[in-house]
């Protein structure tokens, strides 16, 4: 028998387990590996200890979270955020062999409710996924790649001054700014927790901020910024950081509208891997041409 239950903080570790699960079949279905050093025993080993962190900030600050069990055992879960009137799907993932028992619609029902103005998904290219996605009625308006590299010393040309920063109540109304121009809903409570987990940078011009972007040694993103020419400077700067840090690669989540990071990183010779992403929505929104995605892609 199948019920479901809201699920807790405690169930945090059970559902990364799930998730890891799905994605491996998935790589294994689609022949693309969908979690970056997967194949590494050790990397394995430490994702847990890695995203640990993010895991938890999603289960404190969920709007729903859901998890499915037959006889006892959780077979799969899916969780949203509401950040003002946006609501998004984080997660969605059912154990393989468990996939076409109606599990996924009942999850879907109770985890991504139709009740504000604007939902998004940032989903993977499993059709069987996205079909449930658009019967939930979200649809792809934007792809998105994962580029990496081996970070080398980079020298950062430009009029930009760029500081460290942190998340204090003014910083947040800077930030907020930014997020409204680009996404169009600000998530303070996400900046709160990024800043903590991450170096947040400030960009400024004239002595106005004009974006934002977070690094850390095995993450990046995401980055905001009003001009997207500024985006090579930025990305240049970043690899630097990486490189400073001792960072083994750094990677980027990029909205294929943005040319300019895309040009700047083909022309540094970063590599496409993993899987393309969809960025899945209502309608189309925001100013994805000057904006870099959170790594991993769990939210924007």
């Amino acid at each position: 028998m199948i019920t479901y239950r809201r699920a807790t903080l405690e169930d945090n570790f059970t559902s990364f387990n799930i998730c890891r699960a799905a994605l491996e079949d998935f790589s294994k279905r689609s022949g693309v590996q969908a979690i970056t050093g997967a194949n590494d025993p050790e990397t394995r080993e430490k994702l847990w200890e890695t995203r640990k962190p993010f895991w938890d900030h999603l289960a404190n600050t969920s709007d729903n979270f859901w998890i499915a069990e037959k006889d006892g055992e959780a077979i799969g879960y899916a969780r949203s955020i509401l950040r003002g009137n946006h609501r998004e799907l984080t997660e969605f993932f059912v154990l393989p062999g468990s996939q076409s028992a109606g599990v996924g619609r009942e999850l879907i029902q109770r985890a991504f409710p139709d009740d504000v103005p604007h939902r998004t998904i940032i989903a993977t290219p499993d059709i069987r996924a996205q079909a449930r996605y658009l019967k939930s009625g979200v649809y792809p308006f934007m792809t998105e790649f994962y580029f990496e590299r081996t970070p080398e010393a980079q020298k950062v040309e430009t009029d930009l001054v760029i500081d460290l920063a942190d998340a204090s109540p003014a910083s947040l109304e800077d930030l907020g700014r930014i997020d409204l121009s680009i996404l169009g809903f600000r998530r303070d409570v996400d900046h709160q927790f990024l800043s903590n987990d991450r170096s947040l940078y400030f960009y400024k011009r004239g002595g106005q901020m004009v974006g934002y972007g977070y690094i850390k040694r095995d993450y990046y993103g995401p980055f905001a910024v009003l001009e997207k020419d500024d985006f090579p400077a930025i990305l240049a700067h970043a690899e630097n950081e990486a490189y400073k840090l001792g960072a083994a690669a750094v990677g980027f989540e990029v909205p294929t509208i943005n040319s300019s990071a895309i040009g700047h990183l083909l022309k540094r010779g970063y590599r496409l891997e993993g899987f393309l992403g969809s960025i899945m929505s209502e309608k189309p929104f925001g100013k994805f041409e000057n904006y870099l995605l959170t790594s991993p892609p769990y939210i924007l």
